[in-house]
């Protein structure tokens, strides 16, 4: 890592640096507002990785689901149903009642396999928040570790851009003070010698801030950001609001 204790900010804020580097840098905050507002910036971006976290669901939750189904009135036919000729009125009404119940007993099933399914989905998604937290602490930790930053364009915000050549990747960071006007996006760009603009990610309406992980980065020449229409644009949008230059 670069010996410009104001490189430290990356891992520092997300608690990549040993014990030395935290008593320097605990040191230096205390004398630089700049890194301040940035480590403070890297933080509200970080946290935006476990906007998925999940709740283990209740130990009864299928029990509970089941006996609210049992206890719903079930809803009146369309049309009165009359008994076979022949048939008794009491087995008639006894093969109701068992027909409401197996169909009460279905409705909770499928009601528990939607939110078993739902759950599910839910845990895949907390593992993977896991694992890029995870993978950014092992960039911003790597020791060939180099940091670069751009401000932007016509706003206060920042683009950090953290890449390891050992890790063969790089963390993106932008930190805009608001999202961008008319209903538009950021999107993030890298772009290596001889090729095309790639994207890099593209965020929500009314997003002003990510953290984005981006394997293999070192080699590219440039990390740029744009303003795009939602979902994104296939190339990018004249002019960039901020650009990075790599190498």
């Amino acid at each position: 890592m670069t010996t410009d204790i104001h490189t430290l900010v990356g891992a520092y804020a997300l608690d990549a640096v040993d014990d030395i580097e935290r008593a320097a840098f605990d040191r230096h905050l205390r004398e630089c507002e700049t890194c301040r507002a940035e480590v403070d910036e890297l933080r509200e971006a970080t946290a935006r990785l476990a906007d998925t976290t999940w709740s283990v669901p209740p130990p009864r939750l299928r029990e509970n689901v089941l006996a609210e189904v049992a206890r719903t009135r079930q809803l009146a036919p369309s049309a009165p149903v009359v008994p076979r000729r022949g048939q008794q009125p009491g087995r008639w009404r006894l093969a109701v009642a068992a027909a409401v119940v197996v169909a009460a007993a279905g409705t909770g099933t499928t009601v528990y396999a939607v939110q078993d399914h739902r759950l599910d989905k839910e845990r895949a998604v907390a593992e993977a928040a896991r694992r890029n937290e995870a993978r950014v602490r092992d960039i911003l930790g790597a020791p060939d570790l180099v940091v670069r930053e751009s401000n932007l364009t016509g706003s206060n915000g920042r683009v950090k851009v953290a890449e390891s050549r050992s890790r063969t990747a790089g963390v993106i960071v932008l930190a805009a003070d608001a999202p961008p006007t008319d209903g538009r996006v950021y999107q993030l760009w890298t772009v290596r010698p001889g090729g095309a603009p790639q994207s890099a990610g593209v965020l929500q309406p009314g997003q002003k801030a990510i953290l984005q992980i981006v394997e293999g980065l070192p080699g590219a020449s440039l990390v740029g950001v744009t303003q795009e229409p939602p979902g994104g644009s296939a190339t990018p949008t004249a002019p960039m609001v901020a650009d990075v230059k790599l190498a």
